[in-house]
C-alpha cells in the first residue's frame, strides 16, 4: 500500500499546516476552515497526477488541440462534520466530482472507551469509480474503515484514496489492515507520532470539528 506524505517536503502545504496547528491562528475559525480547504486543494491537485487520463481535442479559435482530460469517474466521500471543509478544497479542484457523505461520530462508554457509530449516509453508486474518502484527522482509523465499510453498500470502487491533513502511525497501520492493499492509497498531509488516551492524535490540532464549526454539547 503506498502512502504519500505531503510534508516529507516543504511546500505551501506546509505553511497552511502550521497555521492550522498554531493555537492561536485556531481562534479564527474562518481562516481555519479556509486553511482545511486549501490543504484539500493541494492534495487534489497532488493526486490529480496519478489519475488516468484520455485525450480529447479541443477546438480553439485557430485550430484543434489535443489535449489530456481525467478519465476517472470520481466520488468524494467525507466523513460529517471537520470533512466539510476538506471536502470543499477537493470538490473546488474536482469539480466534476459526485458527493458522498457519511455521519460518524464517537459514542463514549467512558471518558476513555469509545465505539464510533455510523448515522447518516448518502452517497451514488461507486462502483468501478476512484472513491477519495476525506477526514481531516485520521487518528485509529476505525471511522475511516466504517464509513468506508457503509459506502460499501453502493458498490466496489477501482481504487481507493483514504485523505487525511493530519495522520497518526497507528491510524496509517490500521488502514493497511483493514483496507484492500491493492487498490489503496493513503494521502496525508503530515504523520504524528503519538495517540493520547482520549485517541486524539498528539501532537495533532484538537478537535477539527469544533475548531471549524464550534464547541458542540
Amino acid at each position: 500500500m503506498q502512502i504519500h506524505n505531503l510534508s516529507a517536503s516543504n511546500s505551501l502545504l506546509t505553511n497552511f499546516l502550521s497555521e492550522i496547528r498554531d493555537v492561536n491562528i485556531q481562534k479564527d475559525s474562518l481562516r481555519f476552515r479556509r486553511n482545511l480547504e486549501r490543504v484539500g486543494e493541494i492534495m487534489a491537485y497532488e493526486m490529480s497526477k496519478t489519475l488516468n487520463y484520455r485525450t480529447e481535442n479541443v477546438q480553439t479559435p485557430l485550430a484543434v488541440a489535443p489535449t489530456a482530460v481525467i478519465a476517472d469517474e470520481i466520488v468524494l466521500a467525507t466523513v460529517f462534520r471537520a470533512g466539510l471543509p476538506f471536502h470543499l478544497g477537493f470538490l473546488n479542484y474536482f469539480d466534476k466530482a459526485e458527493n458522498a457523505f457519511v455521519s460518524a461520530y464517537r459514542k463514549y462508554k467512558d471518558t476513555l472507551k469509545f465505539e464510533v457509530m455510523i448515522e447518516y449516509i448518502a452517497a451514488p453508486s461507486i462502483e468501478g469509480k476512484t472513491l477519495i474518502i476525506a477526514d481531516p484527522m485520521l487518528a485509529t482509523g476505525s471511522s475511516m474503515e466504517l464509513a468506508y465499510k457503509a459506502l460499501l453498500q453502493h458498490g466496489e470502487p477501482a481504487r481507493i484514496y483514504v485523505a487525511s491533513i493530519i495522520a497518526s502511525k497507528a491510524g496509517i497501520e490500521y488502514v493497511k489492515s483493514h483496507f484492500p492493499e491493492d487498490k489503496t492509497t493513503i494521502w496525508t498531509g503530515a504523520i504524528d507520532s503519538d495517540l493520547n488516551e482520549h485517541a486524539y492524535i498528539v501532537p495533532g490540532l484538537g478537535d477539527a470539528g469544533d475548531l471549524a464549526f464550534g464547541g458542540k454539547l
